[in-house]
């Protein structure tokens, strides 16, 4: 099907682009480097080793220094353990089964450690991710042999917009005390779908509350189990625990981002140590794990009695681990089956402990931000689909721009909501923003259709406060610098904290450091955000405050909220060249974080090239929210 081979071909080029950037990041770069890129692990320790599934070794290892530096060693990344003695030679690879904290585990795919790991120097360094390329492509490619099959091809019809969606008229509708009504028709339109139901959620409009209580209701309408999904491991971890607070019985496959306690025992380990059977396994693995030290005392000193005893002592070992994989697996399938609701990142939804199961019903949360290819992994496991997510906002991160402008970043949501309106509900209220600054961003991305909910449409830091300040730095000098492929502007910079000194002193009247009010600083270039940083680490009115001032780019901030949020635009230059400031949705993101005040600072002679920042500050004149950069300056 040439729908398919087209998306085949982008995420060729999307694999090969991404295989190119790791390469050039860790070729030739030091462990060092590649320690503050976040690739690797060094220097570590193994705190432990046993048998696993398939004659495989799992070793628990913790990175013993430099444990805040973040990284990307994530479970079911492919990764390698080596030596820093001899890098190329020594070096085993395997996959992270466990991370939490500075620990994780690796499974190896050897039975026994070699003899360089007990030299010291060892670390683990992050593999090209080839394992969710090779479930997106067989995904693909497995859609297209569905496609021809009465059954399993009506769905794939309606995502290709083939067939038009189909929905049950006698479906009574959902009553809840807790939804508003855009919510409840949102439930109704999920219930009543026999293949697919969208749920656009703007920001704030309560889109998880939304759909948690369309889970329950389709469990109560008889499904046996659902399979929610979501691109991040932070949007499934989110949905995990608050299903799991509704008292369903929530299992998550893989490993949370966040450490919680209520997490944690959602996971299967977790849920696997408090089955009945697990004393028998903790029982077996001990006298596997016996045999094995056994058989390696035999390692040294070889001859024929030597080898047939080592022999012996390890397949004596491989039995028993066998037996173990039988007794996980009969574990592993009572708690699967007795789950109401799976939860998994869309690659995770083919991990090995729930690969083959079916579903009545899944739900794709945050599918704005899903890679097409990966959402066919879970899809073709249902017969209905449920997508949420709001393609005004981001789209996913796509490292071939070549791929991106072919159609990769155009995301199934986005394609649904185009093919098929009638399977559209738009959430209309929200309970973040103050109305005016919600304002501008319903006008020109929700058809002017967002209405502020009571209790947050006058709301403001104090009563002769505004919500909304443009300030511009047309006519001040402040120009941008340009390095490499990154722009910074230090005098804008610079501006903004004496701007936000100003106003946190105000504020000290207001409130203790308590409740004081939460503070974004953000920008959508990397290099501004690290003056940024700096001038913030130089302002000692604010220092007292700095737990609660964040400084970071608009992507971090998808999905949270602040109570007042400054945004550095950074382009000012004579030739009017806005750059990726262009990608209006990325705009959206950041206008749209802030609860009660949102100050954005820019040119308006470089920022009015483009006419939705043009029409943004007509909107803040209107508002009388337009103010010079002149204004501040002798403060």
């Amino acid at each position: 099907m040439e729908y398919f081979k087209k998306l085949l071909d982008l995420l060729k080029t999307e694999r090969e682009e991404d295989r190119k950037s790791y390469q050039q990041l860790t070729e030739s770069s030091s462990v060092s480097e590649r320690r503050a890129n976040g690739l690797t692990w060094y220097p570590i320790a193994i705190r432990g080793s046993e048998m696993s599934r398939g004659d495989y070794l799992t070793v628990e290892i913790e990175r013993t220094t430099h444990q805040d530096i973040p990284h990307q060693l994530r479970f079911g990344v492919s990764a390698v353990l080596f030596s820093n003695h001899d890098p190329k030679k020594d070096n085993i690879e395997g996959t992270i089964s466990y991370q939490g904290g500075s620990r994780l585990k690796l499974t190896l795919r050897t039975d026994e450690l070699p003899e360089w790991a007990s030299d010291g120097k060892l670390g683990v360094d992050l593999l090209f991710d080839d394992n969710s390329y090779d479930e997106m492509q067989n995904a693909l490619k497995l859609a297209t042999t569905l496609n021809d099959k009465p059954e399993e091809g009506r769905l794939i019809k309606i995502l290709t917009g083939e067939k038009p969606p189909t929905f049950q008229t006698a479906i009574p509708s959902f009553a809840s005390t807790t939804l508003n009504a855009s919510q409840k028709t949102a439930v109704d339109k999920i219930l009543a779908a026999n293949d697919l139901a969208i749920v656009h959620g703007p920001p704030g409009t309560g889109k998880t509350t939304t759909l948690v209580q369309a889970i329950k209701a389709l469990i109560k309408q008889d499904h046996k189990q659902i399979l929610v999904v979501a691109p991040s491991n932070t949007a499934v971890d989110l949905l995990s625990e608050k299903l799991s607070e509704e008292g369903l019985n929530v299992l998550r496959v893989g490993n949370p981002a966040r450490v919680s306690e209520r997490l944690m025992s959602l996971t299967l380990d977790s849920k696997m140590a408090e089955h009945p059977s697990v004393k028998e396994i903790k029982r077996l693995k001990k006298q596997a794990n016996e045999f094995r030290d056994m058989a390696h005392k035999y390692k040294r000193n070889f001859g024929k009695a030597e080898r047939d005893q080592r022999k012996a002592l390890f397949d004596e070992a491989r039995k028993i681990i066998k037996e173990v994989g039988n007794t996980e697996q009969y574990i592993i399938d009572d708690l699967v089956a007795k789950a109401q609701v799976i939860t998994a990142t869309l690659v995770g939804a083919n991990h090995y402990t729930v690969r083959n199961l079916k579903y009545q019903t899944i739900v794709i949360d945050e599918a704005g931000q899903a890679l097409e290819p990966a959402c066919w992994i879970p899809i073709l496991k249902a017969q209905k689909v449920v997508l949420a997510g709001d393609h005004c906002q981001l789209s996913p991160t796509i490292k071939s721009d070549e791929a991106a402008r072919k159609g990769l970043s155009t995301t199934l949501l986005e394609k649904c909501v185009a093919m098929h309106p009638e399977a559209v509900v738009l959430l209309e209220e929200q309970y973040r923003m103050h109305e005016i600054i919600m304002g501008y961003s319903s006008s020109i991305f929700y058809e002017d259709k967002l209405k502020a909910h009571a209790s947050v449409a006058q709301h403001l830091l104090f009563s002769a406060d505004t919500p909304l300040a443009f300030v511009d730095t047309a006519g001040c000098g402040f120009d941008e610098k340009t390095a490499g492929t990154s722009t910074t502007n230090p005098e804008e910079a610079a501006f903004l904290f004496k701007h936000l000194t100003q106003l946190v002193t105000e504020l000290g009247a207001y409130y203790q450091p308590g409740d004081f009010p939460t503070i974004a600083v953000i920008s959508p270039y990397k290099q501004q955000i690290q003056l940024l940083k700096e001038q913030l680490l130089h302002s000692p009115v604010l220092q007292p405050y700095g737990d609660k001032i964040s400084v970071n780019t608009i992507d971090s901030f998808q999905g949270q909220e602040r109570d007042i949020v400054y945004i550095s635009m950074t382009r000012s230059n004579t030739e009017n060249k806005i750059g990726f400031l262009s990608d209006i949705r990325r705009m959206n993101v950041a206008m749209t974080r802030a609860r009660k005040k949102l100050v954005v600072i820019g040119d308006s002679g470089t920022l009015s090239q483009l006419g939705f920042y043009a029409n943004f500050i007509s909107y803040a004149e209107n508002k009388n929210a337009y103010k010079s950069a002149w204004e501040f300056m002798d403060v």
